[in-house]
């Protein structure tokens, strides 16, 4: 019986974090970003308040900044679309079933895959690197 590889990815970030608690989030997608553009792959594990990012009632784009009127402001699933379609299959988003269920937040935009925590394990095992973001 043939055996099927498992795809590896560079970096797993765990993340924790609600969006607009602190700067967390951030820096998770620019440290996303820099992996990417460096030719890696990422896949960022969502959970808790941190699912409430790829929610599809966002729409594209963020309320009008008062200072700046003018200016495009993606939303925070906007961004996340973005560098999944760029990232032309090396960034990968799931969101933990569990935790979305638990804060409502079930209306994930279609690119995000969907995983149960019993999932976590291998996933980890999925990655050369994991790095926990966020709070307990």
């Amino acid at each position: 019986m043939a055996r099927m590889e498992r795809r590896m990815w560079d970096l797993l970030l765990i993340l924790t974090a609600a969006p607009h608690s602190g700067d967390v989030v951030t820096s998770a997608l620019r440290l996303s970003q820099a992996v990417l553009d460096r030719g890696g792959s990422v896949r960022v594990w969502a959970c808790g308040y941190a699912n409430m990012m790829t929610q599809d009632t966002f729409g594209d784009t963020k309320l009008p900044n008062t200072r700046d009127p003018e200016g495009h402001y993606p939303s925070p699933s906007a961004v996340v679309q973005r560098m999944i379609a760029d990232g032309e299959g090396r960034f990968g988003w799931i969101a933990c079933t569990a935790c979305s269920e638990e804060r409502g937040a079930v209306h994930h935009v279609p690119q995000v895959r969907h995983r149960s925590p019993l999932r976590l394990a291998s996933t980890v095992a999925g990655a050369r690197q994991t790095l926990y973001l966020g709070g307990a």
